[in-house]
């Protein structure tokens, strides 16, 4: 991973941590670098993170798990307070399956803390790796996600829209749910 890819990577991170609140159950899926997981530990009861591509560990109060969710690896309803997806969406080739498995396994009052690139940054990105500033992890799995659909998408899943901020000059948006 190159120097542009962690220091993207941990601009998402900084801008979903103030919503995963003291005592936390957390799940962080896509955690293939665990970095939100590392960072949110000291104010989690817990986390678990899954991810296609990961090693299965543990350490202290962070586990992660290989798996997609919620194809491979599903959880209780309730079982979460929150569930973070960094860059994950766009990777996704069902998105309202997984919105509605996010609002089943999340706890009343819980979270869905989300990033979504806007579309143009495939084409970014494509400069980027052929100049040898990025790696795209995975970009070759990206499913013409449309950022502007993410509202909707997880609305009908019966989460409510609480807060939605562009970061990274427009070119990503986080988003925040909550399940009455």
């Amino acid at each position: 991973m190159r120097t542009l890819d962690r220091w993207l990577q941990r601009w998402r991170a900084a801008k979903a941590l103030p919503f995963i609140r003291e005592g936390d159950r957390l799940l962080d899926i896509g955690c293939y670098d665990r970095v939100l997981m590392e960072r949110a530990a000291g104010r989690v009861a817990s986390a678990l993170g899954v991810d296609p591509l990961i090693e299965a560990g543990q350490r202290g109060r962070l586990r992660w798990q290989r798996g997609t969710f919620p194809q491979e690896v599903d959880f209780e309803a309730g079982a979460f307070d929150c569930i973070t997806m960094l860059a994950v969406l766009e990777h996704v080739p069902r998105p309202s399956e997984l919105a509605a498995a996010c609002e089943r396994v999340l706890a009343p009052g819980g979270r869905v803390v989300l990033t979504v690139p806007h579309p143009f940054v495939d084409t970014l990105l494509d400069v980027l790796i052929r100049s040898g500033l990025a790696d795209g992890m995975s970009e070759e799995e990206h499913h013409g996600f449309d950022v502007r659909s993410t509202g909707s998408l997880f609305e009908a899943a019966g989460l409510r829209l609480v807060s939605v901020r562009s970061f990274q000059l427009g070119l990503n948006r986080l988003f925040v749910f909550e399940k009455d």
